[in-house]
């Protein structure tokens, strides 16, 4: 079970998020269900910023319960602490072990429960002064899309809280079950880069957009080439200096770090839905040498190419 924990005023879109991910059914697309369920912290029913009110929640002992419990916001951040009998909720499930996730400003429910104290987390760039203030004992990282911590998960602002939920479905069943999920979203399954590359950035004009959209699409669909800066930048028609500068703009990181994880995620497709041999999965996926994909893919996902095939294998 999933267990949302929104407080009012409850953040909309970070609200929505985990029941996008793990509460749409697309069993059909033979994405696995979750029992999602709604819970209140500070009273039913959940108020909004805009004047419509959440009735149907879930009483707070759903907690006790659930496998995962998410935390998307928590109003505008200052010194005032949710209530304590919520925050002794997360405690009691953190100790049983369950999954404690925080997107974006959640953080600090998460720091107020004594959950952060000592570990590397994550909240929007806007509040990182005021979270360090408040919890000196936490290792804030500001930079990050997300951070895991044991069994303890932080997300940036707004977006990042999907790529959070993506990352989650993905530990749970595998890169093309989140895939999915990311094509039916019509968002990337994995962004590389970190929150340093929205604040205070300027916006990339729409025909360079255009073309490095058309670039990487291209690039995406050719993996086993052999690709470098120049020949990318070649494709589109821009000098190397210039596609590389607007590609950091836009993704927040190299056009060969970009190209790396993609053949990652790719051989975890491969390794998921095909029996190849890892050499075979390797020259599919752009790597000169089946211990290069090794090398890269432990450096990625933890995990040997094996270890990761014996435990998401599909029926291919």
């Amino acid at each position: 079970m999933v267990a949302v924990l929104a407080f009012s005023p409850v953040a909309l879109f970070e609200l929505a998020v985990p029941f996008e991910v793990f509460g749409t059914d697309r069993t059909e697309m033979g994405v696995p269900s979750y029992d999602v369920r709604l819970v209140a912290g500070n009273g039913d029913p959940l108020l909004t910023p805009f004047g419509f009110e959440l009735a149907k929640t879930a009483a707070l002992s759903t907690l006790r319960r659930a496998d995962t419990i998410v935390v998307p916001g928590w109003g505008l951040p200052n010194d005032q602490r949710p209530d304590e009998h919520v925050l002794g909720e997360i405690r009691r499930a953190h100790r049983r072990g369950a999954r404690i996730v925080s997107l974006c400003s959640g953080a600090f429910v998460l720091a107020a429960a004594g959950l952060l104290d000592g570990r590397c987390a994550t909240t929007h760039w806007m509040y990182t002064n005021e979270f360090s203030r408040m919890y000196p004992l936490v290792e804030l990282q500001s930079s990050v899309l997300y951070v895991q911590d044991g069994t303890v998960f932080t997300s940036a602002g707004t977006a990042a809280a999907i790529d959070l939920c993506l990352n989650l479905l993905r530990s749970d069943h595998g890169a093309e079950v989140a895939n999915i999920v990311a094509r039916r979203m019509v968002i990337p399954p994995h962004r590389e880069g970190g929150q340093a590359q929205y604040v205070e950035t300027p916006m990339v004009t729409s025909c360079a957009d255009d073309t490095l959209a058309a670039t990487l699409a291209w690039a995406t669909e050719h993996l086993d080439h052999e690709h470098t800066v120049e020949s990318l930048a070649r494709r589109a028609q821009q000098s190397p200096r210039t596609f590389a500068r607007r590609f950091r703009a836009t993704t927040g990181t190299t056009p060969l770090q970009w190209l790396l994880n993609q053949r990652v995620v790719h051989a975890q497709r491969m390794l998921e839905t095909s029996d190849q041999s890892v050499e075979l999965v390797a020259v599919a996926c752009g790597f000169s040498t089946a211990s290069a994909l090794r090398e890269h893919f432990v450096r990625r996902t933890g995990v040997s190419p094996h270890a990761y095939r014996q435990t998401f294998r599909q029926s291919a």
